[in-house]
């Protein structure tokens, strides 16, 4: 099982602990890599057909959905980071290493949204291990039916 202390230092190792934690909490799970400097999304300045990096590597990203609720999505990027999508809300710039108990936390229902009442407004607040938290800002038009019922 993931730690929550783990290094993942590479696309394909983060794309399996997340298989890991799909098979954990009975969820389906989808993953399409992009791999080549052609493919992946940050990579539009490398040139028409240049598939590796100048280094000689292939950089490599995938996107990952998860079946159920919440809606849950990972892009993660050759540089070591990673856009998570929740119920529509984008947390990015998720260090690779904290995206396994990221997802976990939010599967295993320790995420919560914190209501502030001046200025009006909702954090989405997702625990990490070290007594860390990430919290996102969530404006009072996208909160979803999930996120509403994790309201404190």
């Amino acid at each position: 099982m993931i730690s929550g202390m783990d290094h993942f230092p590479t696309t394909e190792s983060a794309v399996t602990a997340l298989r890991a934690l799909a098979v954990a909490y009975a969820r389906e799970i989808e993953v399409i890599h992009d791999i080549g400097a052609d493919r992946t999304s940050r990579r539009s300045a490398a040139g028409v057909g240049v598939t590796a990096d100048p280094d000689g590597s292939l950089p490599h990203e995938a996107h990952v959905e998860f079946g159920g609720l919440p809606r849950l999505s990972v892009r993660l990027y050759p540089e070591d980071d990673a856009l998570i999508t929740v119920e529509g809300v984008e947390c990015p710039d998720v260090p690779r290493d904290d995206v396994p108990a990221f997802v976990r936390a939010l599967l295993a229902d320790l995420a919560w949204v914190r209501a502030r009442r001046f200025p009006p407004g909702y954090f989405l607040i997702v625990p990490l291990p070290g007594d860390r938290t990430h919290k996102e800002y969530l404006s009072m038009i996208n909160l979803s039916p999930w996120l509403s019922s994790r309201v404190r």
